[in-house]
Order: C-alpha cells, then structure tokens, then sequence
C-alpha cells in the first residue's frame, strides 16, 4: 500500500526502506504514479492516484511505494489528461522502440511511445576515490567534442559496440592525453529528444534536452538507462586519472517541449507557466529568444532551484568538473523577459558552495539581440569570446583594419574585461567550435554549403570570414594545400600562445572537415564525425598543436603575470608592441604586421610573437636580450616544414643576429631564458 511520502527530496529516492517520489506542481487539480513494467508496455502495471489532503504538501505532490527496485520505469500523470510525463528530477530515461516525438501528447493512453524514468540506485558506484581535478583556469586548455561524433565514424578501430558511446570515448583517452590538452568540453550530454529536427534529420548536436539530471542514454554501449549512468561515471574516471577534466555543455535556455503546438514531454504538462516564460500579450504562446520554440523561466524560484539541484546533481554524483552553459543571457531574463540587472539564477550558481570548486563558462548572448559579452554578470563566470574568434579570423585571412584589433585579442581582451578581477582568465579564446566552420573549412570554404540540411542552404551564419584559398572545396594542388596547413597553424598558434584560455574543436588538430557544413546540427554521419584516418594524414598539424600546447604549460601564465591583473600588468611596460622595426607598430587600415614581446614580472622569461598575414616575407627587427649567452630561442615558425615548425623550449634553436625573417602569411614565437641575469 503507498504510503503519504514526503516534499523532499524530490525525484525518486530510497526513505526509510521504501521509495519516496516527488514532484512539484501549482495547476494540476490532481496527479497519478505511474509504475510500467517494461518500456514499451501500452499501459502502466499500476497506477496510483495522490490524494490532495494526504499526498500534497504546499504545491508538492508526494507519495511513498513499498517494494521498488532500481530500474522500475514510472511516470507522472496529470489527472484528466493523457500526457505521459518524465519527472523533472529523474536520474535515468528510458525510450522505447515505438517513441514518437508527438505521441505524448496525442488524446489516447497508449503510452508504448512515451518515455519513462527510472528509478535508479546512485550509491551503489565505486569512484575509487576519484574526485573533480580542480585545476586552475590559468593552466586549462580545453578540446570541445561531441561524444559520439568522436568514436562513431569506422576509422575509429573500435569494436561497433564501442564506436559513439561514452565507452568509446574512455577507450581514446590516450589520444586526448597525448594531445596534452586538460578539460574536454562535452556538447550535451543530457536526455534529449533526438527527433527534434526536420523531417528525415535527427538532432545529432543535442540542444534539445528532455531531462537535466540523466545521462542520454543512446550514448551508452549497453543501451541501458542505469548502464548509462555507470558508464558515463567510468568515463569521468577514466578521464580525471589522465588528468583531464570534463566540463558539460548544459542547456538551460529551452527545453524539447516547443514550440506551443510541440511535444509535452514533463514541465508545460505539470506548470507550463512556472517553467516557462509566456508571451504576456498571448499567455498561450512562449517567449522564444533561443530560437529553439521556447524560453526556460529560470529566475522563477522553483525553476532556480530546479536548475541548482541539477548541477549539484552533476558535480557530487557525476562529478564533472565544470560546465559550460548555452545561451546563457536566456537566463537572465524575469518572468516577461526583460534583462534583469542581478539575475537571481546568476548569483546563485555563482555564490553556491557545492559549485565553488566548479569552472562555470557562459555564452553570453541569445538569439533575441542580448549580447553580454565583457558585461555578463558575476565574478567567477568566464565567457566564450566571439570577438576573439571573428577577429582572429578576419586577420588571418588578410582582412583590412584587422591588425589594431590583435593587442586586445592576443592581451586577455582587456577591452572586455578590463573590470574583472582575473581578466586574463577570463576570455575563452577560440577561432572554431561546433557551431560554424572547422578551420579546415575556414581556409577550403568561402562560402557554407549547408543543403544537406534540408533548408534551402538559408541555416547558419550567413558569414564565417573565410577564404578558400583560390578552389572551392578540396585540392590535390600542392602550393593550395601548403597554404592551408600553415593557416590553421596560424590560427591554431594565435590561440594557443594568446592570453585567455585557449579552447580548440575535436579533430581541428588533423583539419577535419566537415565539406562546408557550418551548421550541421541535425547531420549524424561522416559530415560530422571525426575521421581517425586524418590523424595520420595531418600527423605534423597534431604534433604542432602537442607540442604548442606543451610550451603554453611549460611558460605559465600565471609565472608571468605573477598574480597581477591584467591591467595593471600592462602599466607596467611588460608589454611592448613593434611594426617590422622596434618600438614601431603600424596601426593603419591596410598593415598587416604585428609583432608583440612579453617579459614576466619577475624577470625570468621574454617571449617574443610575430604575426605576418601579408603575401610577403619580410625581416623583423628582435628586441635585445639581457645576455648574449641567453639568445632568443625559436618555438615556432608556420612557415617551416616539419619538424623545424615546432620545438619544445629545451631544445629550440638558438637565433643569431638582430633580425629574423618571417615567411608570408606566418605565426612565429620566440622565447628567451633570463634565468640567472639579474
């Protein structure tokens, strides 16, 4: 017999030997448990009625089972509706054969299309002492992949059991270790639906969430919702033991349930007006400023802690070590969408103390013209850097005017974040991510070729400020394909000795193409996948980018900028800027020179940096060093063949004379040693 149950916890928990489920509601007249005994069962084995005087607490619908085990399907039902309904706080998703996007929400009870939760056992598994890394941001360099695009193509090796799975991906840790890069960033990784997308497409990105506290489960080998959770955990493991962290890209902006004639899927079934934002002049339709058919009400209170509870959720049980998190000038919008000043949702995750170990990175913007990058609210949140990404771009094709924009970029964008307290930290730099060109096809593609997607080529960013080198597409030419190599070494070279945290995409280390897709949201297949043939292929890119990213380790930022903000780093003179002569940078429209040479506060290290995106090669005066004994060392040169491109500090070629010839269209570091010269 059920029992009267509690408000809290909520979801489905062991108490006192039987089970505990709860929900939060405001509208329903009345809810009903229901328990299945298989995914694809047509009606549920049993269906318990809440009572409002003894299953109610406040607007808490609570009820105790006796006998449950882990991996009992339920669900919750609206009383008088046919809606089919996941619990918001569910660890664990089911989907059945028959799932159908709208089946849930069609007048009959046939539920064999709908997906269940899961009851699931969270104690169980053994971390084996494994905790989150806690590195610092100052010596974070973080590779953005999609799981199962990174195993799922037949060139992976891996057995089909493995490929596209979070098994997969633990199986190529020793990749990403050798890459020496320290936090992956996970595109989304929570339920989503993956029938959200056009006809005869799938949502392969996963920008559709359907839960915020299970793992997806057509990410794990066994298929199984509890598998999944283990497995997901074995693959944090794996990843902490090759000390590298795992940050999440979370949505929490939309949901799948859009638009207003969408799915119901759990929360428009249970409050559509407490987890959503309304339009106020229609209450029947949704504010939409994701794009994606709804906005998520995330400053309403319920919602807040909804969203806290989720990531609380990820770091203590999951324990991931950061997320990432999409839209997030969504939000910080109230109830009526307006932009809030202190958006309470911000501060909280902000203030936490189960997330103050944790890296938190916004994307701060939305769809609807809130754009918040340099001013998103907060001290700890740092912030994906579009205008590092455009400018970087645009210089590096050669644009006109681009050169006056590098110090910012190269600097921590100062401009930016002048204000923060840890602005060097505080832009995440990056030139290519999932959404728009590879940097392969920022250097194959002038123009997106997006047909497979089905919308007329009319989706993605209308412009990526890229060039194709003179052929559209691939090229068996070999003066074409050495232009492209040294361009996303260039690219590659500025994000990687930039000041910031350094971000690179999954497979831009051997030019993973995707044929000129720039929004290839709804494309699972070779378009997106990464092709291990390449790694082979393009061998000097990847040890370009290991030993690069070896360099950027070694240096330390933080040894250089000795605990000082940024801005007061720059008063010091630290920072001198030259033209092809010392001292004498040119800032016009049409340079396209720059080179830039850092000391440390505490003296012990000069690096020198040359950026040339002219046709010409040209002969660049060196700043003077301490002691003749201690020359400027050559790290890179994109201009050189392999392996004169890249070289570690312990054994990078001594220079000789006061100038050094830097090739066309080429990125070159320099560093000098001043240990010992006082």
């Amino acid at each position: 017999m059920a029992g009267a149950g509690r408000a809290y916890p909520l979801g489905a928990h062991r108490v006192d030997g039987d089970t505990s489920f709860s929900v939060w509601s405001r509208t329903a007249a009345g809810l009903e448990l229901l328990l299945f005994d298989d995914v694809d069962d047509a009606q549920p084995a049993r269906v318990i009625p809440l009572d409002r005087r003894r299953n109610r607490t406040a607007n808490y619908w609570h009820v105790s089972v006796p006998n449950i085990a882990p991996g009992q399907l339920y669900a919750w039902r609206v009383s008088d509706t046919s809606n089919v309904l996941l619990d918001p706080y569910g660890v664990a998703v089911a989907v059945p054969k028959a799932y159908g996007r709208m089946a849930g929400t069609l007048p009959q009870r046939d539920s064999r299309a709908a997906m269940k939760s899961v009851v699931a056992d969270l104690q169980s598994y053994d971390w084996e002492r494994d905790v989150p890394l806690g590195r610092p941001f100052a010596r974070t360099v973080i590779y953005e992949l999609h799981v199962r695009g990174f195993t799922a193509h037949p060139s992976s090796g891996l057995a089909p059991g493995l490929a596209g799975t979070y098994a997969g991906l633990t199986a190529k840790v020793p990749y990403l270790r050798s890459l020496g890069i320290t936090a992956v960033e996970l595109m989304p990784v929570l339920a989503f639906d993956p029938q959200d997308a056009p006809p005869g497409l799938v949502n392969y990105w996963g920008y559709s969430p359907v839960s915020f506290f299970a793992p997806h489960a057509a990410y794990a080998s066994c298929g199984d919702p509890l598998g999944a959770l283990d497995e997901f955990r074995d693959m944090v493991k794996a990843l902490h033991r090759a000390g590298i962290e795992v940050i999440l890209d979370v949505v929490f902006n939309h949901t799948a349930e859009g638009p207003a004639d969408g799915p119901t899927f759990c929360w428009r079934g249970l409050d559509a007006d407490t987890y959503y934002i309304l339009d106020s002049a229609d209450p029947a339709r949704y504010l939409d400023v994701t794009g994606c058919g709804n906005t998520i009400n995330a400053n309403n209170s319920v919602v807040r802690r909804m969203i806290i509870d989720a990531l609380h959720h990820w770091v203590d049980q999951m324990h991931v070590d950061g997320f990432r998190f999409d839209l997030a000038s969504a939000m910080t919008r109230d109830q009526r969408g307006m932009p809030m000043a202190d958006p309470p949702i911000i501060w909280a995750i902000e203030s936490d103390p189960v997330l103050a170990g944790t890296k938190v990175i916004a994307e701060a913007w939305d769809v609807a013209g809130l754009y918040q990058l340099g001013s998103f609210v907060g001290e700890r949140w740092r912030e994906w850097n579009g205008k590092f990404r455009d400018d970087v771009r645009r210089f590096s094709r050669g644009d006109r005017g681009t050169v006056a924009l590098l110090p910012n970029r190269l600097l921590g964008s100062p401009d930016l974040f002048g204000s923060r307290p840890t602005e060097v930290e505080h832009s995440i730099n990056f030139v290519a991510c999932h959404d728009g060109f590879t940097l392969n096809d920022l250097v194959s593609y002038a123009r997106k070729h997006n047909e497979a997607n089905l919308a007329d080529n009319q989706d993605g960013a209308a412009d990526d400020y890229s060039t194709n080198c003179g052929v559209e597409g691939p090229s068996d030419a070999p003066s074409i394909e050495r232009l492209r190599t040294r361009l996303v070494k260039n690219m590659l070279g500025i994000t990687l000795i930039a000041m910031g945290v350094p971000m690179i995409v999954m497979g831009d280390e051997v030019r993973r193409t995707q044929l000129g897709n720039n929004n290839p949201y709804c494309q699972d297949n070779e378009i997106s996948w990464f092709d291990w043939s390449l790694t082979d292929r393009y061998a000097d890119i990847r040890r370009f980018v290991e030993k690069l990213i070896d360099v950027r380790l070694e240096l330390d930022m933080t040894q250089v900028m000795h605990g000082l903000p940024l801005r007061e780093f720059l008063t010091r003179s630290l920072v001198e800027f030259h033209g092809v002569r010392l001292h004498q940078p040119d800032w016009s429209e049409g340079s396209q020179m720059l080179a830039l040479t850092v000391r440390s506060v505490i003296g012990t290290r000069m690096v020198h940096a040359i950026l040339n995106s002219s046709e010409e090669c040209v002969e660049f005066e060196l700043p003077p060093v301490a002691a003749p004994e201690l020359p400027w060392r050559r790290v890179a040169d994109t201009a050189l063949d392999p392996p004169d491109d890249i070289a570690d500090l312990a054994s990078a070629q001594p220079l000789t004379g006061s100038t050094y010839p830097v090739g066309a269209r080429s990125v070159v570091l320099l560093c000098a040693d001043l240990h010992g010269v006082s």
